[in-house]
């Protein structure tokens, strides 16, 4: 068994790192985000009409 005050640090880093926790949460799924994410999850599945011009590879014989 600690000390007090080893036992009232371990209750407030608990109590921190919940918030922090439920923080987190909070921030990503709050409904502003919502449109984002989205684009971001449908980026795999875009189809692309501009492409990189691709630059010819000079051949020196």
């Amino acid at each position: 068994m600690g000390t007090i005050w080893e036992q009232l640090l371990a209750n407030w880093f608990l109590l921190t790192m919940f918030t922090m926790f439920i923080g987190i949460i909070l921030f990503a799924f709050r409904p502003s985000a919502k449109k984002q994410y989205e684009d971001l999850r449908s980026m795999p599945l875009r189809d692309d009409d501009i492409l990189p011009e691709e630059k010819p590879e000079k051949n020196n014989g």
